[in-house]
């Protein structure tokens, strides 16, 4: 009896030794996968449409990406509604914006466009997400590996991410909530890797003399006044800027613009944190204008304004909405 008894412990501790290395086995591979992920999206030439559905929208937009030497190219079209056209080389970003004759120009304060939607090592990811490989499949004709992202807390969502096998380059991610349910997704429906044309990077504006050009001026802020008491685990401050935004969309009859035609222009700082998957943004501007405090949610993204004595803070994140409550109520501000 005692010979049977040892030898059911015997098996079910090899059992759990077993599992344990299965599981140890398994993130190690979904790690990996995250890491070509992150690789593919900067250094693979690729072009492709993809649809982002967030809620009740759907966007469909065109993306192509190539690198040349040291530097990336990379174009984004912008399919339905209004033709809007991005041309980045590094971090320059050109807004082509044909109905008001107007070329935009700033530098990217993210680094989370589809499929470079990872910026953080994957390690660091594992820190905050149980990282797992789950069933393949098929994505735009390629086949696939998926990889699912489970939050730790109730701090960030779920993500579930469908790797190309052959060359690792995202295909679809979907953003999943405390049910398991998908609340916001991204994929492409056609896409070409490698040997892709250098004109397909190009704008498809020729001749864009006569249109006026708009410098976002933008300088790096040192908010040493500005402080977030209570971020969610594993948020890092990433970027910290001031820009000037312009208020084009009311017509110059509106007292929207000068008496030149020009829009007004109003500085706000922009603080970026990240967990190397989600983001949250804190804009801070003066309180001058007249708005009404409130949240709103939309999809995956979740909006919080408030009053912060003469300031006005919009809190703005792809998190659940008691990630961005905390961040708006822990927000301090102390002048020198």
């Amino acid at each position: 009896m005692r010979q049977t008894i040892a030898l059911l412990k015997f098996v079910v501790a090899t059992s759990f030794l077993l599992l344990g290395i299965s599981a140890s086995a398994q993130d190690s591979d979904a790690q990996a996968w995250l890491k070509k992920i992150q690789s593919a999206a900067q250094k693979l030439n690729y072009s492709g449409t993809f649809v982002y559905q967030q809620g009740s929208q759907m966007r469909t937009s065109r993306i192509t990406h190539l690198l040349e030497g040291r530097n990336e190219i990379e174009k984004l079209e912008v399919l339905d509604g209004k033709p809007r056209e991005y041309l980045r080389t590094n971090d320059e970003v050109i807004c082509y914006v044909p109905e008001a004759k107007t070329l935009l120009v700033e530098k990217r304060v993210t680094h989370d466009v589809f499929p470079a939607i990872l910026g953080a090592a994957p390690a660091e990811i594992g820190e905050f997400y149980s990282v797992k490989t789950d069933a393949a499949g098929r994505v735009a004709g390629r086949d696939c590996q998926s990889i699912v992202l489970e939050p730790k807390d109730n701090m960030r969502y779920g993500y579930r991410l469908w790797a190309d096998k052959a060359t690792g380059l995202l295909l679809r991610a979907q953003t999943l909530d405390e049910k398991r349910d998908v609340i916001e997704q991204i994929a492409f429906t056609q896409v070409s890797i490698g040997n892709i044309d250098r004109a397909r990077a190009r704008p498809s504006f020729g001749d864009t003399s006569g249109w006026r050009v708009e410098n976002a001026v933008m300088s790096q802020a040192s908010l040493s006044g500005w402080t977030v008491k209570s971020l969610p685990a594993g948020f890092r401050k990433i970027r910290e800027v001031k820009r000037l935004v312009s208020d084009a969309a009311a017509p110059a009859a509106a007292g929207a613009a000068s008496s030149q035609g020009q829009p007004v222009q109003r500085e706000v700082t922009h603080i970026v944190y990240s967990d190397g998957v989600a983001a949250i943004s804190v804009f801070i501007e003066p309180g001058s204008q007249s708005r009404t405090e409130g949240s709103m949610q939309q999809g995956a993204l979740n909006i919080l304004g408030k009053r912060h004595g003469d300031f006005w803070l919009t809190i703005v994140g792809e998190v659940p909405a008691a990630a961005i409550r905390q961040v708006a109520n822990s927000i301090e501000f102390k002048s020198k």
